[in-house]
């Protein structure tokens, strides 16, 4: 392969929902492009992308796929992404490294459940669109329903610049608005003949390019200007005019297309050549790279894919990775197309390419030539919306499936793994519960673990309401020397901006203590107690004092009712005894310990939870169902405001509540819905749901002993 200049370098994502045709279109591209000479089919399990067995299995993307073809002097780098919610990191990564997207949509249905999501994303970047109508050849295509829910999906954006002229079983023609000709193709090879427009269809191709025309001078105050002198445009300068709407997200240009029979797939491809963004990356700058995502894969092993950011990589290149230091030496580049990997000698700014067995690079990370020390903002990926506990059925799997773990996190960063010293237990966060059975099934099939899935253990708090008092005496002899500890303390609730005033009842009588000391603690998961040392007279030296502070911290680790973290306690400790002999730190750290366990119990004790607020974008006909559920998840609704059709909920629902929230949106929507959550605060948990965790703590105790 030549060496393509960044000036001849067009970077395209495919966008849109599951079975729109995305890697069809992908293998008539690549066609095109001479890269195979035989396109495969999803039924084949034969295709360029999908190329992996459970890509094969599921007969879908799950994986997005890097691809090119060479097309008019041109490369065109194309990454083909998934079209479900679930995996959804790898339409983000496409839309880092692209300038462009092509988003199928089904004629046969319209705007489906992934057009709508990989629309949003597209608006909310202001990301150039062509939308292609495909499956324009099948029995029940309908291209007027299908333009009127791209109105309604994406407003005046979408603007017709070709219409079929037979739609359904035998389509083989259209008509080209922005170029005044009928493109009719002869066989399912994408051999076509360029002719003019039947006179039937003359009228409406005028009138339909005046308005293209129009449309094209809006965009540029001197084009406008000659329209309206000329009242006529030249092709090039529609080219002009549609580039600067394009670009800013202004325009969606419609195309026709039967990617299954090659028809419409090079019209398109030109089109991506003339009027798409060229790359932004400056050819002229230090060398930087930008990996996008990586993937160990079979004879290669780790395999790292990136944009070249600035600059021309050549093989054998040195670059330093400016997060972790480390030096990396490119010896092989690759242009890729799936499994195919094409060797080549440079790569220019702009383009896109992979290389192998990098020592310490994940994705999301910058190289640059040594000396230069930029980073590229790293890809913002959709926080996680399921969450899941694992662990391997057989436990002297443990390890190696910590292992397994982490090398999917790393291809994978929609997949968030962490241990919870706190719960003890291995949680997995990702994009939904699709998301975690592939997980699932590359742990069962390629490191042949078996695993359990369940619902993770929620990380509760513990605190107090009121003030209460004990003491605990620790009391060991055993023949040599004993342990004696007795200590007496008070305890009461942190509430934010009360100062304690340090005066108590002790044994019936109004005491006000003596503070010789004060600590404060702020706690790593939230919150923070204070340690007051009150004691006189020497009833506990000095010196027992960090023993004391170190048992209620363990007791603080694992608090007295579920087991869960404790917070916001002051603790005062006013007396205590000694032994000259036998007291020792042990002694003050178990006494310390029990004393503030009984004394927590006496305070009336609360359970708090993690609230979070969830914000849903819902189908106005699905609200009454999804708002429902809601309630019945112990949620209360905080506001709801429109968007498109769509309306925004938010609401503040207790994470316990939550567990395979994404599956019963999706079910109550029919995958409509989408929605985000965040942790904002503990709240305290209702009285019946204290009694029932506190009986589950019990019961889980009493299994234990």
């Amino acid at each position: 392969m030549k060496t393509y200049t960044t000036e001849s370098i067009r970077n395209i994502v495919l966008l849109g929902g599951t079975r729109s045709g995305k890697t069809t279109l992908a293998e008539a591209m690549l066609y095109e492009g001479k890269v195979i000479d035989r396109r495969g089919t999803i039924e084949g399990k034969n295709t360029v992308s999908d190329n992996t067995e459970v890509e094969q299995l599921y007969q879908r993307s799950i994986y997005s796929t890097p691809l090119y073809a060479e097309f008019m002097d041109h490369k065109l780098n194309i990454v083909d992404a998934p079209g479900a919610d679930d995996f959804i990191g790898g339409l983000i990564s496409g839309m880092k490294v692209c300038d462009a997207g092509i988003m199928l949509v089904n004629a046969q249905q319209g705007v489906e459940v992934g057009t709508e999501i990989h629309g949003r994303y597209a608006e909310q970047s202001h990301f150039p669109v062509v939308l292609a109508v495909n499956q324009l050849d099948t029995e029940k295509t309908n291209w007027d329903n299908t333009l009127d829910s791209l109105h309604k999906a994406f407003g005046s954006k979408p603007v017709v610049f070709q219409y079929p002229v037979n739609p359904g079983i035998g389509f083989d023609a259209f008509i080209d608005v922005l170029k005044m000709k009928m493109y009719k193709f002869k066989d399912d090879n994408g051999t076509r003949e360029i002719v003019d427009i039947p006179d039937g269809e003359k009228g409406k191709a005028e009138e339909m390019r005046a308005a293209l025309m129009e449309m094209a001078a809006e965009n540029d105050e001197e084009l406008m200007e000659k329209f309206f002198d000329a009242g006529e445009l030249s092709e090039e300068e529609m080219h002009k005019g549609i580039n600067i709407g394009f670009v800013n997200g202004q325009i969606y240009p419609v195309f026709c297309l039967s990617a299954k029979k090659d028809i419409g797939v090079k019209r398109l491809m030109e089109f991506m050549i003339e009027v798409a963004p060229k790359p932004k990356e400056d050819p002229a700058g230090p060398l930087s790279l930008f990996v996008y995502k990586t993937s160990v894969e079979q004879h290669l092993g780790d395999v790292s894919y990136f944009k070249v950011m600035s600059g021309k990589l050549p093989e054998s290149q040195d670059v330093v990775n400016p997060e972790n230091g480390s030096k990396e030496r490119i010896t092989a580049l690759y242009a890729v197309a799936g499994k195919k990997k094409e060797k080549v000698t440079e790569l220019c700014a702009g383009d896109l390419g992979c290389t192998v067995k990098l020592k310490a690079v994940k994705t999301d990370q910058t190289l640059n030539q040594p000396g230069y020390d930029a980073v590229v903002p790293p890809i913002k990926f959709p926080s996680s919306k399921y969450r899941t506990a694992v662990k391997a059925s057989d436990e002297k799997d443990e390890e190696k499936l910590g292992e397994a773990l982490n090398r999917l996190a790393a291809e994978d960063p929609t997949l968030i793994i962490e241990y919870s010293k706190e719960l003890k237990q291995t949680i997995i966060n990702g994009q939904g519960e699709q998301h975690i059975n592939i997980l699932k099934w590359h742990i069962n099939n390629d490191n042949k673990i078996n695993i359990e899935l369940f619902a993770p253990k929620i990380p509760y708090r513990e605190t107090i309401t009121k003030v209460a008092n004990a003491m605990y005496r620790h009391k060991k002899q055993s023949g040599g020397a004993g342990q004696f500890g007795e200590v007496h303390l008070i305890v009461e609730p942190i509430v934010e901006g009360v100062d304690t005033t340090a005066k108590f009842k002790i044994d019936g009588k109004e005491t006000q203590l003596n503070i010789k000391a004060k600590e404060e603690f702020a706690l790593p998961w939230g919150g923070k107690w204070e340690f007051y040392n009150c004691v006189v007279g020497g009833a506990i030296d000095a010196s027992f004092m960090p023993a004391i502070k170190k048992g209620i911290t363990q007791r603080l680790e694992e608090g007295p009712l579920t087991g869960s973290y404790a917070r916001d306690i002051r603790v005062f400790v006013y007396d205590g005894k000694m032994h000259p002999v036998d007291s020792k730190e042990i002694a003050f750290i178990i006494a310390g310990r029990n004393a503030f366990r009984e004394a927590f119990k006496n305070a009336s004790p609360k359970i708090l939870e993690p609230i979070y607020m969830v914000e849903v974008m819902v189908p106005a006909d699905c609200m009454g169902d999804v708002m429902s559920d809601i309630q019945n998840r112990r949620g209360m609704i905080e506001g709801m405001n429109s968007e498109k059709g769509f309306q925004i909920l938010r609401a503040r629902v207790p994470l316990a509540e939550l567990y395979k929230y994404s599956t019963t949106l999706s079910s109550l929507t029919s995958g409509r819905a989408t929605f985000t959550q965040e942790f904002i605060e503990y709240q305290q948990v209702p009285a019946d749901v204290q009694d029932k965790l506190l009986k589950a703590y019990e019961a889980e105790q009493q299994e234990e002993d």
